[in-house]
C-alpha cells in the first residue's frame, strides 16, 4: 500500500507550490500527505498556511504532527498543541507521552495536572505514559492514588507500568503487590513482574514466577524468555537455563532470544554450548559477536577471543563500545600489552568509539597485570575522565601482587577517599602496613574502620543442584548438611596438603591469629561449596560455583589441587570472570 501511494503521488515540489494557493481543501490534502510521508517541515508549513486562512484541520492532524515532532526531538510540540481548537484525551496523552519518552518527566507531570484542570479525563494510555516520568516514590504513590480514583487499576498496561516503575525505584514488594491484586493476570503483566525481579537482582523469585506463569497456562513470549534468561544468567542456574532454552525452540529464528541465550551460556561457564549456538545462528549482529568475544575472554580463552574479533572485522560487522571492552579485557587477561595499546589507540581512529571508563579500566588492569604498575599509575593521572575508585582498586590489586608496597598504600588511600565503605581497601592497607611492621598505621586504619562503621561483607558462594540453589557463607551453619560438609572440607584440606597445597596466610587479616585466623581461611565459602558439590554432583559432571567476591589466591591454589586430586572440573564465576580448574591447572594461567 505504501509503495502504491508513493507511485501515484505527485512530487513533493507540487505539494509545496500548492500550499499557498489559498484553497483550504488542497492545503488540508497536502498536510495529510506530508504527515503520511513524515515530512515534518512541510507539514508545519502547510499547517501555518491553513492558520493564515483561519482554517482548522481535524484535531487528529495535530496529534500526528506532535508525534512527528517527538520522533525528531523538535521543540514545536507545545506551540502546535496550543493551536488545537478542541483538545481531547488523545491530544493530551500524545503530548504527555512525547515529553515522557524524551526524558522530560517534570513537564509530563505538569501536563497531567493541566489536563485535569481542563476537565479532560485521563485514560489508561495517559497513565501508562506518565508513570514512567515519575521522579521518585512520593510522586509514584500520588499517581497510583489517581489511578485508583479513576478506576483504572485493572487496566493491563497501567498495571504493567506500575510494576515496572515500582521496580525501577527499588520497591519490589510493592510491585509484587500490584501484580497480586489483579484477578486475572495478563501476559503483559506477567512479563513486567518477572522482568522486575530479574533486573533488580532477585533471580530466584523471577524464576519462581516464570514457573507459576507456565503452570497458569500462559505461553511465554520473547519478553518473558529474555527475562528468564537474564535471571538464569545472574544466578548461574545453567540447568534451568537449558530448560528455558527448550521454550525458544518453539519460535522461529529470533535474534534477540538467541543473543540472550548466548549470553546465558557464556556467563554460566558453558562455553561449549555457547560456541555451538553461535556457529548455528542464521543471523548474527554486533551484539552476537560482542557477546561471544567477551564470553571467550571471561572464560580464559583470550587468544581465541581476539581471533574471533578479527573474523568479525573480516565479516564486515563494525564493532561497538561493548565489543572493544571485550577485546581489551582479552588483552588484559592474556598479558598482551602491545596488542592492548594498539586496540585502545585505534578505537576512535578506526571506529569512531570514544574511550569510556570501562576501556580505561581495562588498560589500567592490562598494565598492572603485566607488572608495569608505575605506568598504570601514570595512566590514571593522565586519564581524560576523572579517576574513580575502580581504577585505583585495580591498581591496588596489581601492586599487591607485584609487591610494590608504597604505590599500593597510595592506591589504597585513593580507593578509601573515593569509596569510604570499601572494606577490601582497608583490609589490604592494614595488611600492607603490618607487613612493613608499621603497627601505629595498622591501628589507625582499624580505628577509622570502627569510627565509620565499616564491616566486611561476608564472602558468599552458591551452587545449583537439581534446580535448587545452595548458599554457603563463612560461619553460617543453617544448611541441613553443614556438619558433613565441614567434615568433608577438613578431609579435602588434609588430602590436598599431602599433595602440595600450602595455605596462603596473606589472605588473613593480620589481627586474626591462631585458630580464628586459620578457620577464616580454611572455610572460605567456595571451599564449603566445592565440598558439597563433590558430595552431591554425579561423577564426571562439572561443579559450577558462583561467588559474590573475587576469588582469593589461597582458594585459587586450593581449587587447582582439588581438581587434580578428584579428577574433576571446577568452574567458579566471581564478579570479574570464570575460572576453569582441571588437572591441577586453571584456564586463567594464574593470571587473573
Amino acid at each position: 500500500m505504501k509503495f502504491l501511494f508513493k507511485t501515484i503521488a505527485p512530487p513533493i515540489s507540487t505539494f509545496s507550490n500548492s500550499c499557498h494557493t489559498g484553497f483550504p481543501s488542497a492545503v488540508v490534502g497536502n498536510l495529510k500527505r506530508f504527515c503520511y510521508l513524515k515530512n515534518l517541515p512541510r507539514a508545519i508549513e502547510a499547517l501555518k498556511s491553513l492558520q493564515d486562512l483561519k482554517v482548522h484541520p481535524d484535531p487528529v492532524i495535530y496529534v500526528d504532527i506532535i508525534k512527528l515532532c517527538a520522533q525528531r526531538g523538535a521543540v514545536e510540540q507545545e506551540r502546535l498543541f496550543d493551536r488545537i481548537p478542541e483538545r481531547n484525551v488523545v491530544s493530551w496523552t500524545t503530548l504527555i507521552a512525547a515529553h515522557s519518552n524524551n526524558s522530560c518527566g517534570e513537564k509530563a507531570l505538569n501536563l497531567l495536572v493541566l489536563m485535569n484542570e481542563e476537565g479532560v479525563r485521563p485514560n489508561g494510555y495517559t497513565f501508562s505514559s506518565v508513570l514512567r516520568a515519575s521522579d521518585g516514590l512520593r510522586t509514584l504513590r500520588q499517581l497510583h492514588c489517581s489511578i485508583l480514583k479513576y478506576g483504572l487499576e485493572s487496566d493491563v498496561f497501567v498495571r504493567s507500568a506500575l510494576i515496572d516503575v515500582y521496580a525501577k525505584w527499588g520497591h519490589l514488594e510493592m510491585a509484587f503487590r500490584v501484580f497480586e491484586e489483579m484477578v486475572t493476570a495478563d501476559l503483559v503483566v506477567w512479563n513486567s513482574v518477572i522482568g522486575a525481579y530479574a533486573q533488580n537482582g532477585n533471580a530466584e523469585q523471577a524464576l519462581n514466577l516464570f514457573k507459576q506463569m507456565r503452570r497458569a497456562d500462559f505461553s511465554p513470549n520473547q519478553g518473558t524468555l529474555t527475562s528468564a534468561f537474564r535471571a538464569c544468567t545472574s544466578s548461574v542456574m545453567l540447568e534451568l537455563g537449558r530448560q528455558v532454552h527448550v521454550q525458544v525452540l518453539k519460535f522461529d529464528s529470533d535474534l534477540i532470544l538467541e543473543n540472550a541465550l548466548l549470553d546465558m551460556y557464556c556467563k554460566c561457564g558453558s562455553l561449549e554450548e555457547a560456541i555451538l549456538l553461535f556457529e548455528r545462528m542464521k543471523e548474527r549482529d554486533v551484539i552476537s559477536w560482542s557477546t561471544m568475544v567477551s564470553g571467550l575472554a571471561q572464560n580464559g580463552q583470550s587468544r581465541e577471543a581476539l581471533g574471533l574479533f578479527k573474523t568479525m572485522q573480516q565479516s564486515g560487522i563494525r564493532p561497538n563500545y561493548i565489543t572493544m571492552v571485550g577485546v581489551l579485557f582479552a588483552c588484559s587477561h592474556a598479558g598482551l600489552v602491545d596488542d592492548g595499546w594498539y586496540y585502545y589507540n585505534s578505537m576512535k581512529r578506526l571506529y569512531g568509539i570514544e574511550p569510556g571508563r570501562e576501556h580505561l579500566g581495562c588498560m589500567v588492569d592490562l598494565l598492572g597485570r603485566a607488572g608495569r604498575v608505575e605506568e598504570a599509575a601514570k595512566f590514571i593521572d593522565e586519564m581524560q575522565l576523572e579517576a574513580d575508585s575502580v581504577s585505583w582498586r585495580t591498581l591496588l590489586n596489581a601492586c599487591r601482587v607485584h609487591r610494590n608496597v608504597e604505590l599500593a598504600i597510595l592506591a589504597a588511600k585513593k580507593v578509601v577517599e573515593y569509596d569510604p565503605e570499601d572494606i577490601g581497601a582497608y583490609v589490604l592497607l592494614s595488611n600492607l602496613y603490618a607487613e612493613s611492621r608499621r603497627w601505629r598505621d595498622v591501628e589507625r586504619v582499624r580505628e577509622t574502620m570502627r569510627n565509620r562503621g565499616v564491616r566486611k561483607d561476608p564472602g558468599c558462594s552458591w551452587i545449583e543442584l537439581e534446580n535448587q540453589i545452595h548458599v554457603f557463607t563463612l560461619g553460617d551453619k543453617s544448611h541441613p548438611l553443614i556438619d558433613k560438609i565441614i567434615l568433608n572440607s577438613k578431609i579435602l584440606l588434609q588430602r590436598t596438603a599431602e599433595v602440595g597445597y600450602v595455605p596462603d596466610t596473606n589472605f588473613i587479616l593480620h589481627d586474626l591469629d591462631g585458630e580464628q585466623g586459620d578457620d577464616s581461611l580454611r572455610f572460605h565459602s567456595e571451599k564449603l561449596a566445592v565440598a558439597f558439590g563433590l558430595m552431591k554432583s554425579p561423577r564426571g559432571k562439572p561443579i559450577r560455583i558462583m561467588k559474590n567476591l573475587r576469588i582469593c589466591g589461597d582458594c585459587h591454589s586450593f581449587m587447582k589441587h582439588v581438581s587434580k586430586l578428584e579428577s574433576c572440573t571446577i568452574k567458579i564465576r566471581d564478579p570479574v570472570r570464570f575460572h576453569h580448574f582441571k588437572d591441577g591447572r586453571c584456564a586463567c594461567g594464574d593470571f587473573w
